[in-house]
């Protein structure tokens, strides 16, 4: 890739150890690598690309997503589901995505992806937890790697229908024996758990109310047999969840968890709006990993997640921006404004979440939950991941006394430049890998024909 100058940043973010924001700093990348970022001045002159930002760019790690269903895009604002609670929302769904085939996960995969790099976001999870018809998580794979966005796949999955107590219906769970053999096959086949690796493999058991004790421990028992093999599965997301798990489990969400094996710094669980005191220093004391995701807990009238709670507690805690049918939009910068918010309204203290704290959330925050030391934060030796957002726009007009606080309290719709790896992915707020009209086409294409059945 050779060498690359970014100079004339108007603040460089760096989220170092020491929350360094540089005025008049330029970033020098060598191939896929951050190899020096500070005051111009200490850096090299030229590189094979320079990129002059002319003063007006705030520069920032790019941000990272915790938790997401890309294959929900295709069911955005369903009329049927828009007002419900999770359980019922689920309920509305699944027969809509018994429909799913092959073409429908990686055209949604790329158009969430999509997304996502154009709002600031440079590294994303998927929990892909239905494969009806021909559908696979490499569809999702290939999807990504031809947009160019670093990737944890999580190859989820459903055992317990309706039949056995379960929520979802008995046509959409699998065998439990298939769902590990084929967790074995991309394991062997794809992750990557090298520094900087572009797509790493996680084992995902969607929910306590759609798979058993049994799946959740032999899972776990895998995933630990292969360094960087991480463990994710929804918990606690709403009282409907922790009664089922009082009922069918007789524990908590929390206590459930550990029960099965689902606690310590190899996992991460989606939501927990509803984790008790107890699971909260529990998760802090083993390292267990929580992804918040506030839009989709507003959007289902989940409850406001104890986030400050968790941090205090040395909870590890990033942002997701969930499924694109529970939040209808998929944007870091819009879910990190809203973790600021609503922390505040749930604890009815403006000072309990400062805008730097939930821009943490959203790059260091996310790193640490997907287990990686090599993203979040703009330093020597890190990915060259990095996102740039003009500060000449209307939104941010009158916000020159503090950029920085600006990109979460104002309106950042999306970035004018957004760096993967060292490859430019968006430039001047275009996506350079792939045909956006095209994918949008056929998204609505096959977002129509899937509602259609």
């Amino acid at each position: 890739m050779g060498t690359l100058l970014v100079k004339n940043i108007h603040t460089l973010v760096t989220m170092n150890a020491g929350r360094e924001e540089l005025r008049g700093a330029a970033l020098f990348v060598r191939d896929n690598v951050i190899e020096q970022a500070g005051p111009a001045a200490l850096l090299p002159a030229t590189a094979d690309r320079v990129l002059d930002l002319a003063g007006r760019h705030v520069v920032l790690p790019g941000m990272v997503n915790t938790h997401h269903h890309f294959f929900q895009t295709l069911t955005r604002v369903i009329p049927a589901a828009q007002n419900c609670d999770l359980f019922q929302w689920l309920r509305t769904l699944y027969p809509i995505w018994s429909g799913l085939r092959s073409e429908g996960v990686y055209v949604s995969a790329q158009m969430a992806a999509a997304e996502l790099l154009l709002s600031g976001c440079t590294t994303s999870s998927d929990h892909l937890y239905l494969f009806p018809h021909d559908c696979t998580l490499d569809d999702e794979i290939r999807a990504l790697r031809d947009i160019g966005m670093r990737f944890h796949a999580c190859r989820g999955s459903m055992s317990v229908g309706e039949s056995l107590g379960g929520l979802p219906p008995d046509a959409l769970v699998e065998q439990e024996a298939d769902i590990l053999r084929d967790s074995q096959r991309l394991i062997e086949a794809y992750h990557d758990n090298a520094r900087h690796s572009m797509l790493r493999v996680a084992l995902a058991p969607c929910s306590p109310f759609s798979v058993s004790r049994d799946l959740m421990r032999e899972s776990a028992a895998l995933a630990r047999t292969r360094a960087g093999v991480r463990l994710h599965t929804h918990l606690a997301e709403n009282r409907s969840d922790v009664e089922y798990s009082l009922a069918k489990f007789g524990l908590t969400p929390g206590d459930y968890a550990e029960s099965v094996g689902w606690v310590g710094p190899d996992v991460w669980h989606a939501h927990c709006v509803q984790l008790s005191d107890d699971s909260i220093a529990k998760f802090g004391r083993t390292g267990t990993g929580v992804a918040h995701c506030p839009c989709s807990n507003m959007r289902l009238a989940s409850g406001i997640a104890p986030v400050k709670k968790m941090l205090c507690a040395r909870v590890p805690v990033g942002l997701g921006v969930d499924g694109a049918a529970s939040n209808d939009a998929s944007n870091l910068f819009h879910e990190a404004r809203a973790a600021c918010l609503l922390a505040r309204v749930g604890a009815q203290d403006a000072s309990v979440m400062s805008a730097r704290e939930a821009l943490e959330l959203a790059t260091l925050g996310g790193a640490r939950v997907l287990g990686r030391d090599d993203i979040g934060c703009l330093a020597p030796g890190m990915a060259a991941d990095f996102i740039a957002v003009n500060l000449d726009r209307p939104t941010f007009a009158g916000a020159g006394h503090d950029v920085v606080a600006a990109l979460i309290l104002c309106q950042t719709d999306g970035v004018d430049f957004s760096f993967v790896n060292g490859r430019c992915v968006v430039e001047q707020g275009r996506l350079t890998t792939v045909d956006l009209p095209r994918l949008v086409e056929r998204t609505h294409r096959l977002a129509a024909r899937l509602v259609a059945g």
